[in-house]
């Protein structure tokens, strides 16, 4: 397959996984139970957190090598510049999570469920603009190693955007009542993550200067979004061992994916 091919497919993937998901809505009868919650955002936090450090960071580092001593730089700059900008998207876009009652961001006047949804887009943002990333990465460096280590990336957004999809739409479900509005909610919350993938595609193939820094950024927004939101909405002292096992998991997934494809 051609390279704009497999790029096209890995933006591809991370969408219908999560619609995929979110259609669960249709066969499942009961809202997800407290022990499958903490597997599941469990096991997308590790895929996300392996994500960030072997697809992401090291790479980072690695394409800063000729910097020397100062290689952990451009990592570390855009970790933290990552996840600043997670803090400004929570301060503008108005939202509520899933899991609490609190609504973050302006105060407006919008609906429960579209503060709901429009908190799952930004936690989705992060994932388009890692796939983007690498991709970019990829086509700059026009190397085999660095497509398919972006596709096998693309597989893990999308393996744990499956559950997640069904997170996000059997709580909607029961909060408006509807399951085909929920499942249009949940698809929805996926179509920025190709959009960001596009974008951050662009940016990175164009600005080779810059990729340690985007790879980075997009490291530390997902570490963010893992750290404030995904754990702490699993609700893992409740079940520590699912939990635990969950995130271990995602990552050793993530890690082999990493590895047997990059």
């Amino acid at each position: 397959m051609s390279g704009t091919l497999i790029t096209v497919i890995g933006f591809t993937i991370i969408f219908l996984s999560t619609t995929l998901g979110s259609s669960l809505v249709f066969f499942l009868k009961k809202d997800i139970s407290e022990k499958s919650n903490a597997v599941i955002l469990g096991f997308a936090a590790g895929i996300m957190t392996a994500a960030s450090v072997w697809s992401l960071l090291v790479p980072s580092i690695e394409q800063s090598s000729d910097w020397g001593t100062w290689s952990f730089v451009p990592a570390a700059v855009g970790f933290i510049a990552g996840g600043l900008f997670l803090v400004l998207l929570d301060r503008v876009v108005p939202h509520s999570h899933l899991s609490g009652d609190k609504d973050e961001g302006p105060q407006v006047s919008l609906h429960k469920p579209m503060k709901m949804f429009l908190a799952v887009t930004i936690h989705n943002i992060p994932e388009g603009l890692s796939v983007g990333f690498a991709f970019g990465a990829a086509a700059a460096m026009a190397t085999n190693d660095a497509l398919f280590g972006a596709l096998g990336l693309a597989i893990g957004i999308a393996v744990q955007n499956f559950p997640e999809g069904a997170a996000v739409a059997l709580p909607l479900a029961k909060s408006i009542g509807s399951k085909k509005k929920s499942f249009l909610y949940g698809a929805a919350s996926g179509i920025v993550e190709p959009i960001s993938a596009i974008a951050g595609y662009f940016l990175a193939s164009v600005l080779t200067v810059a990729q340690p820094w985007l790879l980075a950024f997009s490291a530390g927004a997902m570490i963010f979004v893992v750290v404030e939101d995904l754990i702490p909405d699993a609700k893992i002292e409740g079940h520590p061992h699912l939990g635990t096992w969950g995130i271990m998991t995602g990552f050793v997934i993530m890690m082999i994916l990493d590895v047997a494809l990059g």
